[in-house]
């Protein structure tokens, strides 16, 4: 019987990419504080298509709630200030020659509930894509094992195997959100 076994870095992978998606959505909820991973999602047309902002301007943190973007290109600070409009944020630029000064206003508690139920719901989708990796996984080894290529009880230590990497995505998806939920209630 030749041993086959579940591809171990094909589910991690993907587990993985479950957890960065979650963390790039969660860097994108606003909190009260400054983070130039706001801007990030932001795209500026800028000379014939659409250009992620950190590649027209430099994007900083000069104190906790100001995000300060400096336009390289004189002729792309309307775009640029346009697009920061635009989003999603609630943020106004305030003009000052090539340099964008972005002021955090202070989030009202309804806020952030909203913010909090926000971040659950992308926890909660993350777990989600996580259970149907290993959901996958599990069904490979029922395959294998219903194929005759498993036994029963390599089935079974792989399928431990398969649960104790969920569980560690899992945790670590619970870890952001609370990581998340404490910045969103800091004032």
């Amino acid at each position: 019987m030749e041993h086959q076994s579940v591809d171990f870095d094909d589910l991690g992978r993907r587990m993985d990419g479950a957890v960065s998606v979650l963390k790039t959505e969660l860097s994108g909820l606003r909190t009260g504080r400054a983070s130039a991973a706001l801007l990030e999602p932001i795209t500026v047309e800028a000379y014939g298509q659409q250009m992620p902002i950190n590649q027209v301007a430099t994007v900083s943190v000069p104190e906790s709630r100001m995000i300060s973007v400096q336009v390289w290109d004189k002729s792309m600070v309307h775009a640029v200030d346009k697009a920061i409009r635009e989003s999603s944020l609630g943020l106004n630029p305030v003009m000052d020659g090539q340099l964008l000064r972005l002021p955090i206003p202070e989030l009202n508690e309804e806020r952030r509930l909203e913010l909090a139920k926000i971040a659950h719901k992308y926890a909660e989708q993350a777990r989600v894509a996580v259970r149907h990796v290993r959901r996958d996984g599990m069904e490979t080894l029922k395959k294998l094992e219903k194929e005759g290529v498993m036994s029963k009880d390599e089935h079974h230590a792989q399928g431990e195997e398969i649960q104790a990497l969920t569980d560690t995505y899992i945790e670590s998806i619970d870890e952001l959100l609370a990581h998340k939920e404490e910045e969103i209630k800091q004032v």
